[in-house]
């Protein structure tokens, strides 16, 4: 036999870089600030006993308590392998390959990027303003054949709400012509600024939400994709047969009781006024030369020598997102949100480089 494997594989994924997500770009430390998770372990106990039989497609206690929660109908929902499982099937539903696009606005989640690739969607962007916001009038000059525009609000990683004005007004400019995906997956840190309620007036808006995030389910894999009953309808069409497994659908179930959602809310509390606190350390810092307002559980602060910055906090454990790459990020790092305790220890790590340079 002669080739190799690898010969065998489409080209577009042959050339396809991956999606660097913080396991796969690895590093050993103690503080892990860097994949915004939640920093401590929820305890969950399983109740579902049935694992020799198949798991129902969509789980109707899981389906029926996100509805519940977000103030819609239960066929209004879809439960899948995390968000990103979401932004693939939107593709695969209404995507022709080498003919339809997607936009997105930069700097923002790079799974938009790696799934259009994957798919052999062509994918165009339109870089966000200065300030994080979306540059309409060029996304309304590109919108020709675009069938799914992708806005991630709060965004990743700028920490940033879009303009809800600015929405409103790519969903009347693309009714009938594309959809608008307005991926959520921080939108518990800030639930005020939710667009599930639109729904209703805009049948082409669909929002991406996720457990990984104030939910502290990370390692769950438990997402949703929120929309009319005819989005809804088209993607259960193209989802696995069997998208959560029995003991995520039990956990996910017990998240989004009453008792879980009153657990969550307090969560984002607490996590919410570390982040206050940490956003007056980091402004206060000679190191940094600012350091932004987020609605997340992250924030994005901008260093005079962020890779010196990044590489003696890794050397020290403390590990957080590097963000150069980014376009408009150059000399930005990514904080997530720790413990108090684990955001001290940043801080006193980042002081004391301050007065070794000063030394």
């Amino acid at each position: 036999m002669t080739g190799s494997v690898e010969q065998l594989a489409r080209k577009n994924v042959r050339e396809l870089t991956p999606y660097q997500s913080a396991r796969r770009l690895g590093g050993k430390g103690d503080v892990w600030l860097n994949a915004n998770e939640y920093p401590l372990a929820v305890p969950f106990e399983l109740t579902q006993q049935t694992l020799n039989r198949y798991p129902e497609c969509q789980p109707v206690q899981v389906i029926e308590r996100y509805a519940g929660y977000c103030g819609l109908e239960s066929n209004q929902v879809l439960v899948s392998r995390g968000a990103d499982e979401g932004i693939e099937l939107l593709m695969r539903a209404f995507c022709e390959p080498g003919q339809d696009k997607i936009m997105f606005c930069p700097p923002t989640y790079g799974m938009y990027s790696v799934s259009a690739e994957t798919f052999g969607i062509e994918a165009i962007t339109v870089p966000a303003r200065e300030d994080w916001q979306l540059d309409l009038p060029a996304i309304l000059s590109q919108l020709d054949g675009v069938k799914l525009l992708y806005l991630c609000s709060p965004n990743n990683p700028t920490g940033n709400l879009l303009n809800s004005e600015d929405i409103r007004k790519l969903l009347e400019a693309t009714a009938g012509k594309a959809l608008v995906i307005a991926d959520e997956a921080y939108i518990d840190f800030c639930p005020e600024a939710s667009l599930t309620g639109w729904i209703s007036d805009y049948p082409h808006l669909v929002v991406l939400r996720t457990l990984s995030k104030a939910f502290a389910l990370a390692g769950l894999r438990c997402g949703f994709t929120l929309g009319s009953p005819e989005v809804i309808s088209l993607l259960l069409k193209v989802i696995a047969p069997y998208p959560l497994s029995t003991p995520v659908a039990d956990i996910a179930a017990q998240a989004l009781s009453r008792e879980g959602l009153a657990a969550m809310r307090k969560r984002v509390a607490e996590l919410n006024d570390t982040r206050q606190w940490l956003l007056e350390q980091l402004q206060a810092c000679p190191l940094v030369t600012a350091a932004y307002n987020s609605s997340t559980n992250y924030l994005l602060a901008k260093f005079d020598d962020s890779p010196q910055v990044f590489r003696s906090l890794w050397d020290q454990g403390i590990i957080l997102r590097d963000q150069n790459k980014n376009p408009g990020l150059a000399g930005c790092l990514r904080i997530s949100i720790g413990t108090r305790q684990e955001c001290e220890i940043l801080m006193t790590a980042l002081n004391n480089m301050t007065s070794a340079e000063n030394a």
